[in-house]
């Protein structure tokens, strides 16, 4: 009864956190991942290696109903005019998740969870100086599609890269991108993103899957479930509202959540 009552109070802190997470996710453009991965490694135990898979098949739910019940609210032909952007962008994250697995895989838990750290941590800080002083927009690139599709792939290299190490979607680097760098609008750079970090998260999930790296048994399976179907409900309530919720508010919120996530995972102590 005590493993009964233990087992269903880990059930619910997946559910749970889940479905704030997942709203977040949904409103902004996000897999969430940044706030799941702490849950997975704090709340219910998961060492960071078995929980960095797990956080990017969540992540996947979470943006596939993301990217459904947005589109109710900002049309898909918003983001046609950045097609070469996401073309590039898409490409280059696909690669570098696909191989950057392999890099997780032989790094130490204990050299892990520092560079998880560091990173959220850095993500927070822009977040926070994004909302203190908002960057505008200038025109770095040259107005050629193919000079677009360059930079961007370049660009995705980097946050396939981070994906992999941190077990996100990459949507926190990938709206900044789409905002500073190409010109887009937060609404249509956070759909744009959706769609980029999708193909992202497929390419780093089928290397994981090849390398046998996902964690299984029965109890890892509902702990995804759980955390799979609190992100699905969160999604859909995010996207419901994406037409007119404060974006600076949430960036503000978004920040000092990672600042705080990142303060607990360097502070933390891990095998190696």
């Amino acid at each position: 009864m005590a493993l009964q009552t233990v087992r269903c109070r880990y059930f619910q802190r997946a559910f749970g956190w889940c479905v704030p997470i997942g709203a977040l996710g949904g409103l902004v453009g996000l897999g969430g991942g940044e706030f799941r991965l702490p849950v997975l490694m704090y709340a219910i135990g998961f060492d960071a290696k078995s929980a960095i898979p797990l956080n990017l098949l969540v992540s996947l739910v979470t943006l596939a109903f993301s990217m459904l019940v947005r589109s109710r609210a900002i049309s898909a032909t918003a983001i046609l005019p950045f097609l070469p952007e996401v073309v590039g962008l898409a490409t280059g994250g696909i690669v570098s998740a696909f191989y950057g697995a392999r890099l997780v895989r032989h790094l130490k838990s204990k050299h892990l969870v520092r560079t998880i750290g560091v990173l959220l941590a850095c993500l927070g800080i822009m977040m926070l100086i994004e909302v203190v002083r908002p960057l505008g927009y200038i025109a770095l690139v040259p107005p050629e599609a193919a000079a677009h599709v360059a930079v961007g792939f370049v660009i995705g290299i980097g946050i396939g890269l981070v994906s992999s190490i941190l077990g996100v979607a990459g949507g926190e680097l990938l709206i900044p991108t789409l905002m500073f760098i190409f010109g887009a609008g937060i609404k249509t750079a956070g759909s744009a993103s959706i769609l980029i970090s999708i193909g992202v998260l497929l390419s780093g999930l089928s290397r994981y899957w090849l390398q046998g790296s996902f964690p299984t048994g029965r109890g890892v399976q509902r702990i995804a479930g759980a955390m799979s179907a609190g992100s699905i409900i969160g999604a859909v309530l995010g996207g419901l509202v994406v037409g007119f919720a404060p974006v600076a508010f949430l960036k503000l919120l978004l920040g000092s959540v990672l600042i705080a996530a990142a303060a607990k995972t360097i502070t933390s102590r891990h095998e190696s």
